[in-house]
C-alpha cells in the first residue's frame, strides 16, 4: 500500500487519460519507464460523462499503476530488483 500511495502522490502525472468526443470512449495510458511500452486500457464509467476522468483521476491512476507494476514484475524484475529487500 505504501508503494501505491507513493505512486499516486508523486507520479500521478505519469498516467494520461483520454476522451474521444466522437465515440465517447475513454481510456488511460501509462508508460513503462524501463522500455517505453505504453499500456492503455478502456475506462468504463457508468455514464459517458467526460468529467468522470478528472473526478476519478486518482482512482484511475491506481489501476494504471497496478498494470505497470505487473509489467515491471514480469518484464523487468532484475532492473527494478523485485524480490530483493
Amino acid at each position: 500500500m505504501k508503494l501505491h500511495r507513493h505512486l499516486g502522490q508523486a507520479h500521478l502525472d505519469r498516467v494520461a487519460t483520454e476522451h474521444d468526443e466522437t465515440t465517447g470512449k475513454m481510456r488511460y495510458v501509462v508508460g513503462c519507464p524501463m522500455c517505453g511500452l505504453k499500456y492503455q486500457h478502456a475506462v468504463k464509467p457508468r455514464y459517458k460523462d467526460p468529467r468522470f476522468l478528472e473526478e476519478y483521476k486518482a482512482e484511475i491512476a491506481l489501476v494504471a499503476f497496478d498494470q505497470l507494476l505487473y509489467h515491471l514484475e514480469d518484464k523487468h524484475p532484475v532492473e527494478v530488483k523485485i524480490g530483493e529487500r
